[in-house]
């Protein structure tokens, strides 16, 4: 009885920790979400600009609105210039997580980041699912695609399952 109930906790456990959406899971009104790609509050400025420079580069962003004279042009604020270069890419290159990432230094929000004459275009997530996906993955000035760069949130589940099996195996 007791290996037969360690067992099926291992099994909950694996397909809890298998169910991680490849999406976030910001739902609005209607099954519908716009999000947007930004830079970090609490990246610092120097990575900011480094990503800035790749992504209106060699990432291809368009960048004319952050250049001088340009509606979202503003040389006191590197984090928002590289948040409008950050989600031009994200939206041309798939709007996954991975497109977001630039070093760690860009994230996904719900919160349109358009200000003044500024504006933000979005994408838009519907029933979990971005409306309009490409195959294109990129993350910024490293271009390292092998993905180790960051790990599951739900990594936690393994310990807790081994123990608790090892426990009830003891008993």
């Amino acid at each position: 009885m007791e290996i037969d109930l360690a067992l099926f906790l291992l099994i909950a456990l694996i397909i809890c920790s298998a169910a991680e959406p490849q999406h976030p899971s910001i739902k609005g009104q209607g099954g519908a979400t716009e999000l947007w790609c930004v830079a970090k509050n609490n990246a610092d400025d120097a990575s900011l600009q480094s990503a800035l420079d790749w992504a209106c580069g060699a990432g291809g962003s368009d960048c004319s609105p952050i250049q001088p004279s340009g509606a979202c042009y503003d040389a006191s604020s590197v984090q928002t210039m590289a948040s409008f270069a950050f989600n031009d890419y994200f939206l041309k290159h798939g709007m996954t997580d991975d497109s977001c990432f630039f070093q760690n230094s860009a994230a996904i929000t719900s919160l349109n980041p358009s200000y003044g004459n500024c504006r933000f275009p979005s994408s838009s997530l519907r029933n979990g699912n971005f409306s309009s996906q490409s195959t294109s993955v990129g993350l910024g000035p490293s271009e390292d695609l092998s993905g180790s760069g960051r790990k599951s949130g739900r990594i936690w589940v393994w310990p807790i399952a081994i123990g608790l099996m090892l426990r009830l195996r003891q008993h």
